[in-house]
């Protein structure tokens, strides 16, 4: 795991120009730190690493291809990256290697097909920038599932790039105008999805994607059209058509549990210290099961509890971890520790960003460096195995509303909101979202009303307008694919893997996702629904599995999820804090939200009439974030 940052086109100075952007992601990669530069073509490339594979000289970058043609600055891993070798061995493609490190993998696949063979090739996670000397181009590229980030646009007339907005910030002629639209995003979803950032000017490459510049775009400042190399909607349309067929259930546990140890197996790659977060929930505990069973010593596990008994799923992750045998190290925090997180949030996640489980993670990982440098997570199993509970309750009211005639949808909706008041609608509830959800056009629009939060964005961010996405394209998939689906392209990339890597990256920490092989996905999108969703409960092939590995009766209980009581510390501690950025003549200050909405949400939280934290929570972090850019955030 590292971070890099670079350059092409005019920019005085830019060696030391990059040299201070290099210094603002010291903490991705507090081991060492490089830089290559073609003074004549005006190219610069700055790397920071956290030495992962290969921990020598042999592995520093920016690197050099054997042939002398590609430079690239890489973050992240490959982890078939010894497979690659021993192919390109049998090809007669293989280098003299002067190392072990999928860096060198990485140019020598690259050197040897080309970069689309290279990276379809690839399985890891990474985001990288690669020049070609020969051709005089500039490559980007990213992982398949969106792990690693990578932010992208002009700087003056260069084209720069970063793994955080951070990097960018501190060069001359950067554009600090906020994209409005992209803010509107954010209210919506609490996230600001791919490719927008919260700068007009910056972009983030999309997962699976890959951008070559020339230098005919650089001359004429365009942002030329990415490719995709790798699809998760394609992949989850295809392999729909193509299910797995099993005679027995027994089969499809032995399949899953195949395709998930080779992913396991391979993540387990490093030559430093290696562990696991457990929480003692379904997707954790398989993750350790599976690692226990591959290792011949007791495998590093951490958990992080609360002294609040509510918010406290900590003794749940050491049954677990006793079962296991593990070596378990869990923190029990307060809730004075976790408001001590706030004022470093708007610095952490760069650009707004407003889940509040950021805060017990950005502790977890705090806490788990301090053993291990690498640790895996268990993410990724709700989207692809049909874990949240909102898909069972958006398709028991899709199935509702599909029963009644699509003509009568409009005038049902407009007559409840015309009520004004609440329908007993399951978790949605209110009026208003009763008749969005009648209006709904498709599966997609429909579903976006479980996973929004401010119901009317635009009037909400000044200037702002709401922006078609991936939730307003047709898709013909059933609705319960579809929704994971959906998550998968945005909730899983912008929100949980942000959340986790900046969580990580700002304790140097590498984390790493077996679920989020791109095989695994690929087998879960073959999976029959009945394998997904069973007898009203989701993932249910993952607990088979585990159940072989850990007492039924450890696992199956309520869920309380990695969040903290943000509605009352709203109330109670963060009052005085929230007050100064809610109020209105904060909000006139920085000119990007309604006042008047915003505080009546506040109001009414205050008031115990209602709790609006998750919809307050957005609206403070970007307040928060406006602050920081101005150099006047105070502490909580």
């Amino acid at each position: 795991m590292c971070g890099i940052v670079g350059a092409w086109g005019p920019m005085e100075n830019r060696q030391d120009v990059l040299a201070i952007s290099r210094k603002a992601l010291r903490h991705r990669g507090p081991d060492s730190e490089g830089f290559w530069e073609d003074a004549e073509a005006g190219v610069g490339l700055a790397h920071v690493r956290l030495a992962i594979v290969d921990l020598s000289e042999a592995g520093h970058q920016p690197m050099v291809s054997a042939c002398g043609r590609y430079v690239v600055a890489l973050n992240g891993e490959v982890y078939n990256h010894l497979d690659l070798r021993e192919l390109l061995q049998v090809q007669g493609h293989a280098p003299d290697w002067r190392g072990h490190s999928d860096t060198e993998t990485l140019l020598a696949v690259i050197s040897a097909w080309g970069l689309e063979a290279a990276l379809q090739s690839l399985v890891g996670m990474y985001a990288f920038a690669l020049w070609d000397r020969e051709a005089g181009t500039l490559s980007l590229a990213r992982d398949r599932m969106g792990e690693k980030p990578l932010y992208w646009g002009h700087v003056g007339n260069a084209l720069a790039f970063a793994s955080e907005l951070k990097a960018l910030r501190s060069m001359p002629g950067f554009d600090a105008g906020l994209d409005r639209d992209a803010l509107t995003l954010m209210m919506r979803h609490n996230y600001i999805p791919a490719p927008y950032s919260v700068y007009a000017g910056i972009r983030k490459l999309m997962p699976g994607h890959f951008v070559t510049i020339s230098a005919a775009d650089l001359k004429q400042r365009a942002l030329p059209s990415t490719v995709a190399y790798w699809s998760a909607w394609q992949t989850a349309h295809k392999n729909f058509e193509q299910p797995l067929a099993f005679t027995r259930d027994a089969e499809a546990i032995d399949a899953l549990e195949q395709v998930l140890m080779t992913a396991v197996r391979a993540q387990m790659m490093a030559d430093v210290p290696l562990g696991a977060f457990l929480s003692g929930g379904v997707d954790s505990s398989l993750v350790v099961a599976l690692m226990q069973n591959l290792s011949a010593n007791a495998v590093n596990t951490y958990a992080i509890g609360f002294e609040e008994a509510a918010w406290d799923e900590a003794g749940y992750a050491r049954e677990v971890a006793a079962h296991l045998g593990t070596r378990h190290t869990e923190l029990y925090v307060s809730a004075q520790d976790a408001l001590d997180v706030v004022p470093d949030l708007p610095d952490i996640y760069d650009e707004p960003f407003a889940d509040s489980s950021q805060i017990p993670t950005i502790l977890l990982m705090k806490m788990a460096s301090e053993h291990v440098t690498v640790a895996l997570s268990g993410d990724g199993g709700d989207e692809l195995f049909g874990g949240y509970a909102r898909y069972q309750r958006a398709l028991r009211w899709w199935e509702k509303r599909g029963r009644v005639p699509s003509l009568m949808r409009g005038p049902l909706g407009a007559v409840v909101q015309g009520l004004g008041r609440v329908m007993p609608f399951g978790g949605v509830g209110q009026s208003g979202k009763f008749n969005r959800l009648m209006q709904a056009t498709g599966s997609g629009p429909f579903y976006r009303q479980f996973v929004s939060y401010w119901e009317d964005p635009a009037a909400l961010v000044l200037g702002g307008r709401l922006q078609e996405t991936v939730f307003d394209q047709p898709c013909a998939l059933p609705m319960a694919e579809h929704m994971m689906l959906l998550d998968t392209l945005t909730y899983l990339p912008d929100d949980i893997l942000v959340k986790v890597d900046r969580a990580a990256m700002a304790a140097s920490l590498e984390t790493r996702i077996p679920l989020l092989d791109h095989r695994v996905y690929a087998f879960a999108r073959r999976l029959a629904p009945h394998y997904k969703i069973r007898d009203g409960q989701g993932k249910w092939l993952m607990r088979q599995l585990l159940y072989r590995h850990v007492p039924q009766a450890l696992i199956d209980r309520p869920k309380k999820g990695f969040g903290v009581p943000l509605g009352q510390w709203l109330r109670g501690p963060l009052k005085e804090w929230a007050s100064a950025l809610l109020d209105s003549a904060s909000l006139t200050r920085h000119g990007v939200f309604n006042p008047d909405l915003v505080q009546a949400k506040w109001q009414g939280h205050l008031a115990g009439r209602h709790d609006w934290s998750a919809h307050l929570w957005g609206v403070l972090m970007t307040q928060a974030w406006l602050d920081a850019r101005q150099g006047t955030t105070e502490a909580p």
